[in-house]
Parts: structure tokens; C-alpha cells; sequence
């Protein structure tokens, strides 16, 4: 199972630098002055799970492999993106493809790092964003009513349902809100829209090093934006994490984060908080060969879990033999589980909680 976001935000707000960081690669060229990003980077990054480590080494396993997250680094956005401005259709393409998004923010001042209104004010600049994904959608929506709508008058009860449902989502963006606030609607229904404004948002501030922890307080206006918005917020310091990237031992990165006060990167944090806003939860597997982390939504059944591994073991589920995590790292194995009675026999329709080790029976 894949999933991914994009970053995003205006020119010149260290959106390449944080990638480049992401992915500990150069691949995106990071420089003073717009649309140096022109076709999106994609990049994966771990979600380190201290979870998998503990119950790796417990096992003994040769290998740990954690989930992935992919990142796409996508070209900055100027006002007027919504009709084609700037790289504005790539910009919009680029953002349908993701799962979510993370909007990046300006939060520091440097003279000697350009910014494309001239004035750094991050509510503006999330706003001027938002307001071009909430353009876009009014076109797209705009444009497919009239034919849908002779289409619905001729009995068909899906497609009115689907008229009904743009009909509420047009008010809730002519009034300058993105169509994901609106409730009470089907999720499936809401995402066969293919709107951009239903994607979930993470606002992340690009702050000064020493400012990582207690924000600043520019990066304290967009907590209370993000807060209003029911959206997850973050600070980082992109240039500290390009820092720590170029770092080449875990004991050295480990080292550099305690001068900071910071128990993980701010990528590392980026990366786990994202999972949670694509409601993911985490199974694993366990061997002498290798530990793994596997992703699937939150309410998935055993047999689409199984199902994320391999078709197979999903079309000739038998059952899952289920460890909770806590039982595993009480008992210390496998074998101590079962003789303790903590080993389930789990069938198909089985709902998999976060933390469960699984060991799928199947025959095809």
C-alpha cells in the first residue's frame, strides 16, 4: 500500500531545502528565486517506529524495515495559480496526485532570502494558497454541474445524490472555505469528487534553529489557524535538518538533536504525524530474516491486511495468528505468548488494532 504527500507552499520558503533533507538527497535543486523546481521530486522517507526496533530485537531479526512515507517536493505556487499563472496547472496537476498535504510556511527572517510578496506573514501566505486550491475546485466543480445536472433529472438516483453533494460543496467554496470542513457526508462520495480542498492538510513552520521547540511568533499565529481549521501543526527548522542529514552516524545525529533539546528530527516528526492525518495505523511481522512495519488504514479487516503483503495471502485467507504488541514485549516471543494464552486465532473479519503482530495463514 502506497501513500504520499506533497509539500507545498509559495516560492523561497525552503521547501527544496527540506526535501533534500527528507530524502538525504540533492535531487531537488535548492536555490534563491522562484520556480527553481519545475517537475516534482519524489523521495521516501522511513516512519521510524521505536516499536519495530524493540520487537526486532527481541526476535532476534536480521533485518528491520520500517514503512515508507512518499514525499513529492512540488513547485511553488503564486497567486493566480487557479489560471495558469507562474507554474500554476503543474502546481495543481502535481497536487491531485498526493494523498495529503503538507503546506510549509515561512516563519524565519533573512534578509538575504527573498520573499515573493516581499513581506513575511505566514496567515497570508497559507491563505493565498489555500484560496488557489479553492478557485480550482469552483472551476472544476462549475464546469461538470450543467451536465450532470441533465443527467440527474433523468432518474438516475446516484448521479442526483452526486449533483446534491457539488451543489453543498460549491456553497462551502464560494464562501472561501475548503470543501473538507463540510460534515455529514459520505467520505467515498466526498473523494469521487477528486477535489483538492478535501485533501487533509498539515501545516509545518519553517522556523530558526533556536526556535524549533517554542516556536516564534509567527509560528504561534499559524498554531491558531491550524487549531481553528481542526488541521495538525509543526516546527522545524529546515536548515537544521539539512544539517542533521548531512550527519553520517546515528550516535552523531542522536548527539547534534540533544543540543537542541530534541528527541527526534523534526523530519522524523513530520513523517510519524502525517501517518496519523492519512489515518494509518501499523502491523508487523516478525522472523529470524526480518521485522517489518505494514501499513493500512485504520478499520482495515485481517484479510485486506494480509491483503497489503500479498494478493494471495488476501484471496486465500485462512487466518491470522494476532500478538498484541504490550503482550509481545511482556512475554518476550512468540512462544511465550501462545504457552501464556496471548496468541489469537483471528478470522477475516477481524479489525486490526495498531501494534498487532501478525502471522497470516492463507492457501491459494
Amino acid at each position: 500500500m502506497s501513500f504520499n504527500c506533497g509539500i507545498v507552499g509559495l516560492p523561497n520558503i525552503g521547501k527544496s531545502t527540506l526535501f533534500n533533507a527528507l530524502t538525504q538527497s540533492s535531487a531537488a535543486e535548492a536555490a534563491n528565486y522562484p520556480f527553481c523546481t519545475i517537475e516534482p521530486n519524489i523521495g521516501k522517507v522511513p516512519i521510524r517506529d521505536q516499536r519495530l526496533r524493540q520487537i526486532a530485537a527481541m526476535a532476534g531479526s536480521e533485518k528491520t524495515i520500517y514503512n515508507q512515507l512518499e514525499v513529492v517536493d512540488i513547485a511553488g505556487l503564486v497567486k493566480g495559480a487557479s489560471k495558469g499563472e507562474g507554474l500554476g496547472n503543474k502546481f495543481l496537476s502535481h497536487i491531485r496526485e498526493v494523498d495529503a498535504i503538507v503546506h510549509l510556511l515561512r516563519c524565519f527572517v533573512n534578509d538575504d532570502i527573498n520573499h515573493v510578496h516581499n513581506e513575511i506573514d505566514p496567515i497570508l501566505d497559507a491563505e493565498v494558497v489555500e484560496m488557489e486550491l479553492i478557485l480550482a475546485d469552483i472551476d472544476s466543480i462549475e464546469k461538470r454541474l450543467p451536465q450532470l445536472e441533465k443527467k440527474a433529472k433523468q432518474g438516475d438516483k446516484e448521479l442526483k445524490r452526486q449533483f446534491e453533494l457539488m451543489q453543498k460543496v460549491l456553497v462551502i467554496l464560494k464562501s472561501g472555505k475548503p470543501a473538507r470542513i463540510l460534515n455529514n457526508v459520505d467520505e467515498l462520495e466526498m473523494k469521487a469528487l477528486q477535489l483538492l480542498t478535501t485533501k487533509p492538510v498539515m501545516y509545518v513552520c519553517n522556523v530558526e534553529d533556536t526556535n524549533v521547540i517554542t516556536g516564534n511568533e509567527l509560528s504561534e499565529k499559524v498554531k491558531e489557524m491550524a487549531e481553528e481549521s481542526n488541521s495538525q501543526f509543526y516546527c522545524i527548522s529546515a536548515k537544521l535538518e539539512s544539517d542533521i542529514a548531512n550527519l553520517e552516524s546515528e550516535e552523531e545525529k542522536q548527539s547534534f538533536l540533544s543540543e537542541f533539546g530534541l528527541q527526534e528530527s523534526g523530519l522524523d516528526g513530520v513523517a510519524r504525524i502525517m501517518y496519523e492525518v492519512l489515518n494509518m495505523i501499523t502491523f508487523f511481522t516478525i522472523g529470524p530474516k526480518e521485522a517489518r512495519a505494514w501499513p493500512v488504514k485504520m478499520g482495515s479487516t485481517a484479510d485486506k491486511a494480509a491483503g497489503v503483503i500479498h494478493t494471495d495471502f488476501e484471496k486465500g485467507f485462512i487466518k491470522a495468528e494476532t500478538i498484541s504488541f504490550d503482550d509481545y514485549i511482556k512475554y518476550g516471543s512468540e512462544s511465550a505468548c501462545k504457552d501464556a494464552g496471548k496468541m489469537r486465532f483471528e478470522g477475516r473479519e477481524y479489525v486490526v488494532k495498531d501494534g498487532d503482530i501478525m502471522h497470516f495463514r492463507f492457501n491459494v
